[in-house]
């Protein structure tokens, strides 16, 4: 009789092998996310923070703590920038992917349109849980969101998300939004820093009412980075090592030339990534990126399908290390600030140049500083006023704050604080109309007919704070 040992070994063999085979098939036919959890997200923002204002990105005597070991234990980004210089269209644009005029948030304190794609929802379709603290969304677009739990206080934040993990029940991945008030004006009171050994940007007037404010800006900023310390090491508590934190600021601060502005000074974010065992430590990228392009790297981290009509584009292949480049140029927007501030700019820049079209330069620009004046905030442009009564070059500085020509050309790796207007430069004029057109066509294809509320103010009349203008 015959022995069946070979053939049944033979058999068993090959069970092993189809058995083997199916598996990595299957795991192979798996999403990625299966065979790593899917990290928990948490975006940190600041409200009205200059790229230039954190220690990281070269400020000196400032201290951001937390900024530097961000920096350390993650991928700083030397140019981001927002969609717009100011909150609601800013914040419009990060949670929908879209540009103002696509969104419909042009103005700020205006909103995306019903039923426009929103960051939040999308996580929430893709199984996380969404918990909102302070100032994300602005005004009432946060009911918008449709968070899973939201809590409105924009102070004590590090409290409320500890308070968050302590009753709520966390069995799915988690997105926390954090947003704080800081350092949007007033600022502190309880200044940190001696107002004489800071150095102001030289395209200000120097007076000791400006340092003291700049001061007590800079004290903000400190107090912001303390709190964002406190939630980034109760991340690392919670989460261990499976999540990805990232901090970035809606636009620059409340200061002239800046918010409301399409100089870098207003639209110049800082941005840092940290992804532990993802992200390489202390590295940076040039790579140019928008905040329209947070929302499609966010549902790409979290495994979700991305929308087809979306401005932004994920920059995962920049946080893994695997690209140096995102986007050739950068588009801007700027409309109103209701009727504080009616000046509508637009801007496209590349690497090294950027070309600005002001909408009404037969306008004045002004914006809340200028025209409010309140302790803690921009009493300061009293003195910058009675600077320019004796001094020309004072003069000179608040006449181009308030006075602007159609257009504007920088070379900003000559000039990176856009002083010298090269608009009639001949060697640039074949730059320059290429980004002309560029822009008009852009614009054509956003829909941005530069819609406006309420109607700009001559320069031939007086100006908005003569006028004694307020909310």
């Amino acid at each position: 009789m015959l022995s069946t040992a070979p053939f049944m070994k033979s058999i068993s063999r090959r069970r092993e092998l189809v058995s083997t085979l199916a598996l990595g098939l299957g795991l192979a036919l798996l999403p990625k996310a299966s065979a790593q959890p899917r990290p928990n997200i948490v975006l940190y923002l600041a409200d009205d923070q200059t790229r230039a204002d954190v220690s990281v990105y070269g400020a000196r005597v400032l201290q951001t703590p937390t900024a530097d070991r961000l920096a350390r234990e993650g991928l700083t980004f030397d140019r981001a920038f927002v969609a717009s210089p100011a909150c609601a269209p800013s914040r419009g644009a990060l949670l929908t992917g879209l540009m103002p005029a696509r969104n419909g948030a042009e103005g700020n304190h205006t909103y995306p349109r019903a039923g426009t794609l929103i960051l939040t929802k999308k996580l929430q379709e893709a199984g996380y849980k969404v918990a909102g603290f302070g100032k994300v969304a602005h005004g009432s677009m946060n009911e918008e969101c449709g968070y899973d739990y939201y809590s409105k206080s924009t102070t004590v934040l590090f409290d409320k998300v500890e308070e968050y993990f302590r009753t709520n029940r966390l069995d799915q991945p988690i997105c926390l939004m954090v947003g704080d008030r800081r350092p949007h004006v007033p600022w502190t009171r309880e200044n940190l820093y001696d107002p004489a050994a800071l150095k102001l940007p030289p395209f200000f007037i120097d007076t000791p009412e400006t340092r003291q404010h700049w001061a007590q800006y800079y004290s903000d900023i400190t107090g912001f980075d303390h709190e964002m310390g406190r939630v980034y090491q109760l991340a690392h508590e919670k989460f261990g090592d499976n999540f990805i934190f990232i901090y970035s600021s809606d636009h620059g601060a409340q200061w002239p030339f800046h918010k409301w502005n399409l100089y870098d000074a207003g639209i110049r974010v800082p941005l840092v990534v940290v992804w532990p065992g993802r992200i390489k430590p202390s590295s940076r990228t040039d790579a140019m990126v928008s905040w329209i392009d947070i929302f499609p790297t966010l549902l790409e981290i979290a495994g979700a399908r991305l929308p087809e009509n979306l401005d932004g584009k994920s920059f995962l292949g920049v946080l893994r290390g695997e690209s140096n480049r995102h986007r050739d140029h950068i588009f801007t927007t700027h409309s109103q600030d209701k009727k504080m501030n009616v000046y509508p700019i637009r801007s496209v820049r590349d690497e090294r140049y950027k070309f600005i079209r002001n909408l009404r330069p037969d306008c004045y620009h002004s914006n809340h500083s200028d025209i409010l004046r309140r302790p803690n905030s921009d009493a300061y442009w009293h003195s910058w006023d009675q600077a320019a009564r004796t001094d020309p070059r004072a003069a000179a500085i608040i006449r181009k704050y308030r006075i602007r020509p159609a257009e504007e050309f920088y070379d900003l790796q000559a000039d990176p604080q856009e002083q010298v207007n090269r608009i009639e430069d001949k060697q640039h004029q074949e730059r320059i109309a290429g980004m002309r057109a560029m822009l008009e066509q852009w614009m054509k294809d956003q829909g941005d007919t530069v819609r406006l509320t309420d109607e700009p103010y001559p320069i031939t009349g007086p100006t908005p704070y003569e006028l004694g203008i307020r909310n």
